[in-house]
């Protein structure tokens, strides 16, 4: 041996080229003589070349290949404007627009000649991109601790487990700073959770976080979380997601580590389940019924959250409320077109209808019944942007809540890895090197200052328009495109009014109900 280690440090560059050939060598023999990958079988050695190119697929195209306005789901303009907004650069863009105006969908937000003076604007406190929701969540049922959120602009549901803990706490930090909530996800309300921002408990299927030992719902737990957190102001019951609606989630057990299995209430190192259906309630009237029960033990709003298929559920729902004059504090659609989790294909791409049309089948349902007053509405399913936002305000919507946007705000660079645990900025992952690329404090400003720079554009929007709150707009300010020359309002195109904003001035939606 150490003959071998002698003849090594004489002669460096020919041992090196001798090591070289061995492995290829080995890598040869080994190709040819497997039977798994033809490609490698055929092609020995190059073959490898095949696969790497496929592993980093989405990168080049997204660096080299795809042009600006290519790429699913986020084109590389629509991701430019998140990063600068986030990194509070020049979001700006030069040279006019890129966009194909006669497409048919194409919204045009129409100006006023007369806008409303910038210089009138209220700012509330010392941030002038607070825009306070016109609602008080579960004031109409008379809650114990209703509320009003500071932002119209939030974050949505994404759960520790799916996200690494410094991307939940970036999330967290950035919700805080810039007034937002932020929306726990299924998976539990986790100490990365607690940063200081409000919290919107999401319970699932799997009742993470308030569950016992046999996975059934614990209401007990369920309130003593409440009790010892006071940052939670809002319960969301998740009924389907537009990613993957009707069907469950697993975490495999090699993730479940003992932090995890803490949060959840799992045991370690076992796959956690999140069943396709609730085993608490398996009809309109007891899951009313159950809202209720959550609501009374807690005092807090509690809501539901849903995509949109067949319309027969929100039907029932909409008797069983007339009827009792009970029922969720808020709803949340979920367009198809959204998603973080990992999700089967055909469920990502066929399951669901999009957000424009659910949210327009279900609210003018709750509309025609005289109850989408009392509601308020949240859209989701790719909104964080604000002519989205926008469109989605002058169809009903009374909050907006963004998911992947804010993980483009944290650094995800749609590598579309979600699913694989490989999430190379360290965003949906739990593999700890990868996850050191988050660091909570720098990326929890860029958030803050996405969800800011958001919320003044859209007050720019509303003022560009003669409005003093976005919640003003309505569906005569927003025309679609319907193809060459022929441009209809969208008011027109849905068939229905939203309901009329009694808005009086900003002064007047500034009281924010606190927890004692």
């Amino acid at each position: 041996m150490d003959q071998l280690v002698n003849w090594i440090s004489i002669h460096p560059w020919t041992s090196a080229g001798i090591s070289v050939f061995t492995f290829f060598f080995v890598v040869f023999v080994r190709d040819v003589t497997q039977k798994k990958h033809t490609i490698q079988r055929n092609f020995p050695i190059v073959g490898h070349l095949r696969y790497f190119l496929e592993m980093i697929g989405p990168e080049l195209r997204q660096y080299w290949v795809a042009n600006d306005k290519e790429e699913k789901p986020f084109d590389r303009t629509e991701r430019s404007w998140i990063y600068a907004t986030a990194k509070g650069q020049n979001n700006n863009f030069g040279f006019g627009t890129t966009e194909i105006q006669y497409e048919p969908g194409y919204p045009i937000i129409k100006h006023k000649a007369f806008p409303f003076p910038e210089s009138k604007a209220y700012i509330v406190g010392k941030d002038p991109s607070c825009i306070p929701s016109l609602k008080v969540i579960g004031a109409w049922r008379k809650r114990k601790y209703p509320y009003r959120p500071y932002s119209i602009v939030n974050i949505s549901a994404m759960s520790f487990g799916s996200l690494g803990k410094n991307a939940v706490m970036a999330l967290n930090k950035g919700a805080r700073d810039s007034g937002a909530y932020h929306n726990t996800g299924e998976g539990g309300l986790s100490h990365y959770h607690l940063q200081g921002a409000d919290i919107m408990w999401q319970i699932g299927t799997g009742y993470f976080g308030a569950r016992d030992e046999a996975g059934r719902f614990n209401l007990e737990k369920a309130k003593e979380k409440v009790k010892n957190n006071k940052q939670i102001r809002l319960i969301e019951i998740k009924l389907s997601q537009g990613a993957k609606p009707g069907k469950g989630g697993i975490l495999p057990g090699a993730k479940v580590n003992a932090e995890i299995a803490k949060i959840r209430h799992v045991e370690i190192g076992k796959d956690c389940i999140s069943p396709n259906a609730h085993s608490e309630f398996s009809t309109v009237q007891e899951l009313v019924d159950f809202i209720e029960r959550v609501a009374d033990a807690t005092g807090l709003p509690v809501g539901i959250k849903s995509a949109v298929g067949e319309i027969g559920f929100w039907e029932e729902l909409v008797k069983v409320i007339e009827t009792t004059g009970k029922g969720p504090d808020f709803i949340t659609i979920d367009g198809g077109e959204g998603g973080t989790g990992a999700a089967p294909l055909t469920y990502a791409d066929h399951v669901s209808l999009p957000f424009k049309i659910g949210f327009q089948r279900v609210y003018t349902l709750f509309q025609k019944h005289n109850l989408s007053q009392n509601i308020v509405w949240i859209g989701s399913g790719k909104l964080g942007f604000p002519d989205r936002a926008v469109v989605a305000i002058a169809m009903g919507c009374d909050l907006i809540h963004i998911a992947r946007e804010a993980m483009l705000a944290i650094g995800c660079i749609q590598a579309q890895k979600c699913h694989t645990d490989h999430c190379p900025a360290g965003v949906a992952t739990q593999n700890w090197w990868l996850q050191r690329g988050v660091d909570p404090d720098l990326k929890g400003k860029r958030a803050a200052k996405y969800i800011q720079g958001f919320r003044k554009e859209l007050l720019s929007l509303a003022h560009s328009c003669g409005y003093e709150h976005p919640l003003q707009f309505n569906g005569f300010d927003i025309e679609i495109s319907m193809g060459m020359n022929r441009y209809q309002p969208l008011e027109d195109l849905l068939g229905y009014k939203r309901d009329p904003v009694h808005f009086t001035k900003f002064q007047d939606y500034t009281d924010f109900p606190t927890r004692d």
